[in-house]
């Protein structure tokens, strides 16, 4: 039996880009070992919009903290809206790439943690604007999803529901910051394994200790 890896993350999440590398790798060297479900985590849920200029003091700092950390690269066309910000039609909302996100996992529930890492680098690299519908098009294309049935997801009351049960279901694993990645044993049994950025090198070690822990507790 195949346990599950949860990837709590949010399309918006600086972070998040960041650990983009990592999860992918592990996805990859550990797809025979786990299902990956990514959830995403509401970050940016509000009744008003909220322009990018309410953010982006915060993250002119921030975004260069995170690629010393992590490695990775901010794109010049996000970060023109950072440093633009009075000039900027950008608004911040998770809403939009967690819906998209439940859509995409109906045609690829196998590949949740590349979709994840292509809506952070469409956004945090290649500037595109992931409130706005046709910042997905590329990705439609990539992935030859239907344009026209996508995008009537996209808007309905089916996915969003969706998306929010997600944003629902991080709360209740009790996740208050991204990227978290849980391993599920059972319906009540969880390994946290990274809370925030965590390098390849050190959740690797996590994983296979945990998988130790595991074998260990099924022989006796």
């Amino acid at each position: 039996m195949k346990h599950t890896l949860i990837y709590c993350y949010d399309a918006y999440c600086g972070w998040c880009y960041g650990f983009s590398p990592v999860i992918k790798r592990i996805a990859e060297e550990y797809k025979h070992y786990f299902t990956f479900e990514v959830l995403s985590g509401g970050m940016i849920i509000t009744e008003e919009q909220v322009p990018i200029s309410a953010s982006a003091a915060y993250i002119q700092k921030a975004y260069k903290t995170v690629e010393e950390h992590t490695g990775i690269k901010f794109g010049e066309d996000f970060l023109w809206h950072i440093f633009n910000p009075d000039k900027s039609d950008w608004f911040l909302s998770s809403e939009k790439p967690a819906i998209a996100m439940c859509v995409f996992k109906e045609y690829y529930p196998l590949l949740q943690v590349q979709f994840a890492s292509d809506l952070q680098y469409a956004l945090k690299y290649e500037g595109r604007d992931l409130c706005d519908d046709e910042a997905y098009r590329h990705l439609l294309e990539k992935y030859h999803i239907p344009a026209e049935a996508f995008y009537k997801k996209l808007h309905g009351k089916e996915y969003k529901e969706k998306a929010y049960y997600e944003f629902a279901l991080v709360k209740q694993l009790q996740v208050t910051g991204f990227p978290a990645l849980l391993l599920q044993v059972n319906e009540s049994k969880f390994f946290l394994l990274a809370k925030g950025f965590t390098d390849y090198d050190t959740l690797k070690t996590r994983i296979d200790k945990v998988l130790v822990e595991i074998a260990s507790a099924q022989d006796n």
